[in-house]
Parts: structure tokens; C-alpha cells; sequence
């Protein structure tokens, strides 16, 4: 492949922009495809969910051996599906664990959420998190925590106890703040009671697309005009980072940093065009600074190697961005009650995959249980 081909991605990461990638399966881990995409595409880093589990583990045939074994011991589905995760995340722990090594555990993670049913119970989701960590036992997992009332409380926990968060589900800046906010407490409990941050990694994985399929939706619903579809995300992208640059400074966060901290850097996730009239690369293009991560669809890796344009342009227009909130306020799109819904939707998109997930794992039990 030509070096020409990679440039943009790589130019991506001289700006100070980690890529990961948004996709996990067995047969990527172990067939070559994941390596090649450390090595070739500038990918450091992977992140996966109900949603991506379920496209996984229910095509083809790569965890047919292991559904069969754990049969034969008699686990039930929901164990049966952990026991998959955890190879697959251990697997690609290792596999990304040289980056984790050579960059200073700056990158190298391979994220793993919790059951998503637990999303509006603290105790339970606190339990879960450091129950998964203890069992994966590899120092670049991160555990992914949804960003819900309940959940700010679980992710200031499992900080506290040393323990590495994706903080994921977010969409609201007033959330955003929260979760900051939880991690800086987090870690401010951990040195108090004698832990070492510098072994505490976190990023704050904030939605983009699906803001603006709703906020377009409802700009429809209103007939208020073309002129401002497509622009709430990156418009709320940019507001969020302009918060984590005030967050993660000043006498508070310089003392965590003295101790070894390290910020909790913005994630976008969800950053594949769902608008076929929008740019294919749009919630890339536009959202490249430093101290960030990008996780991406495969796809959309590739359409950024193909055609990318990179640019650090997510601190400019951060005054734009305050103007366009309040202009689509102005014709009538409530801000809360979008992020609201999206919360909402997002947790029950996951638990609904986690169901369709147990379903089909169920009837592959059935098909390869010993007679």
C-alpha cells in the first residue's frame, strides 16, 4: 500500500490526535487484521460494546470451539458471554500491549463495558467494573462506565480504587462537566488514601453523530431551515473541549499532577457519517486537537486514509459554537431534553443489543451442546 495512503492518518497523530478503532471481534485479533491496522493505519487503541459483541460473536464461526466447550462445563449463556469477552479483550490487551509500553501507557487500551442493565444502579456497576478488572488483569483495559446520573457516582469509585474508566454515553456538556469532575474526585480520594494515579487512566468518550441525527430530526419537525442542520455536534464537540482545557488546569489539577495524574482526555466516539449529504470524514475533519482520541469505525479509517485533510481545527470556532446552542434554541430545540433522549436511547440501544446478544448466544448453545 502506498505510503501516500497513510499520511493523513498518521499526520492525525503528529497533531496530537490518538486513533483508535470502534470494532473488536476474535477473527480480527487473530487472523492479522488488528496488527495491520497498528501497523499500517496508526491505530493505538480499541474499543468495543454491546452492539459491537453482538455483530462479533453471532457471525461466522471464530467462537464456535469455545461455545461448545463451555457447554460441556455447563455455563450458562451469561457466563458463556463473559467468558468470550474476556478472551477477546485479553487477547487484544496483548496485542496492543507494545504500545501501551513504548508510549508511556498514553495509548495501547482496549475498552470493555459493563452489563448495561446495571446503568442506573451505582452499587451494582461499581461491583461489576472492578469485578472485570480483576478478571481481565491486564493494566490497558479500561472499563467502560455509562455516563448516567447514577453512574457518575460508580465512575468517582472505581477511580478511587485505582482503577482505569471509558466513561462512555455522554452527550450534554452539563454531563460532561460531571464526569470531569467525578474523575478529578476520584483521583484526589485515590492520593489521599495513598494510591499512585500515575497508574490511573481515563478518557471521556463523548457521542457526535447522533446529536445531529436528532437534532436534525427535530430542526425537520419544526421547518426551521437548512441552515443549521449538521452543525449541533461539532458545535458541542468544540464546547466540550474548551471545558476539559479549563478543567484539567490550575493549583486543583496541578496537584493531582505532582502526584502523577494524567487528564482525562475527550473521546469521540460515534464518528461515522450517519447523514449521507454530510462528508464521509466531517466528525474527523473537524474534530482533530491535541490530547484528544478518535475512535472510528473501520470504515471510516479508511475513508480518512483515502481523503483526509488534517488540521488542528477543533479550538477555532469554539465562539461560533456558543452562538449556533443558542441559535437553535432560539427556534425552538431544547438542548436538555435532546441530550436527555439520546441518554436514554443509548443505554437502551446497548441493553437491547446485550439482549439479542443472549438470545443468539443461547440458540448457538443449543446447536453445539453435546448430545
Amino acid at each position: 500500500m502506498a505510503d501516500q495512503t497513510i499520511r493523513p492518518l498518521q499526520r492525525v497523530s503528529a497533531l496530537g490526535q490518538s486513533v483508535w478503532v470502534d470494532f473488536l471481534s476474535r477473527e480480527s485479533i487473530h487472523g492479522g487484521h488488528l496488527q495491520e491496522l497498528v501497523d499500517r493505519f496508526s491505530v493505538v487503541g480499541a474499543t468495543s460494546n454491546p452492539t459491537i459483541f453482538q455483530k462479533a460473536m453471532t457471525a461466522g464461526e471464530a467462537y464456535d470451539a469455545q461455545i461448545h466447550e463451555l457447554a460441556e462445563q455447563g455455563c450458562d449463556v451469561e457466563e458463556t458471554f463473559w467468558a468470550l469477552a474476556r478472551q477477546d479483550i485479553e487477547d487484544a490487551c496483548d496485542l496492543f500491549r507494545p504500545v501501551w509500553d513504548g508510549g508511556g501507557a498514553r495509548d495501547g487500551y482496549v475498552s470493555l463495558e459493563v452489563d448495561p442493565r446495571l446503568a442506573y444502579d451505582t452499587l451494582e456497576t461499581f461491583r461489576e467494573a472492578i469485578k472485570l478488572h480483576e478478571r481481565v488483569e491486564r493494566p490497558n483495559l479500561l472499563v467502560k462506565i455509562p455516563a448516567t446520573k447514577p453512574g457518575l457516582a460508580a465512575i468517582e469509585d472505581v477511580i478511587a480504587k485505582g482503577r482505569s474508566v471509558n466513561v462512555t454515553l455522554i452527550f450534554s456538556l452539563r454531563r460532561y462537566a460531571e464526569v470531569a469532575e467525578s474523575y478529578i474526585r476520584g483521583l484526589e480520594r485515590l492520593v489521599a488514601e495513598g494510591g499512585d494515579p500515575s497508574r490511573v487512566a481515563s478518557v471521556a468518550s463523548f457521542f457526535v453523530s447522533r446529536i445531529d441525527t436528532e437534532g436534525d430530526r427535530r430542526l425537520e419537525e419544526l421547518g426551521a431551515g437548512e441552515r443549521l442542520k449538521g452543525k449541533l455536534a461539532i458545535a458541542n464537540a468544540r464546547l466540550a473541549y474548551a471545558h476539559y482545557v479549563q478543567a484539567f488546569a490550575g493549583p486543583r489539577w496541578e496537584f493531582l499532577v505532582a502526584k502523577g495524574a494524567t487528564p482525562q482526555r475527550v473521546l469521540w466516539a460515534s464518528t461515522s457519517t450517519k447523514n449521507p449529504a454530510y462528508p464521509d470524514t466531517l466528525y474527523v475533519e473537524e474534530l482533530i486537537g491535541p490530547d484528544t482520541v478518535n475512535t472510528m469505525p473501520e470504515e471510516t479509517i479508511m475513508a480518512y486514509q483515502d481523503h483526509g485533510k488534517p488540521k488542528a481545527r477543533l479550538q477555532s470556532g469554539v465562539e461560533e459554537a456558543g452562538r449556533i446552542l443558542t441559535e437553535l434554541e432560539r427556534v425552538g430545540i431544547d438542548y436538555t431534553d435532546l441530550t436527555e433522549t439520546l441518554e436514554r436511547e443509548g443505554v437502551q440501544k446497548f441493553a437491547d443489543s446485550f439482549a439479542e446478544l443472549m438470545s443468539a448466544l443461547e440458540e448457538k448453545r443449543g446447536s453445539l451442546a453435546p448430545a
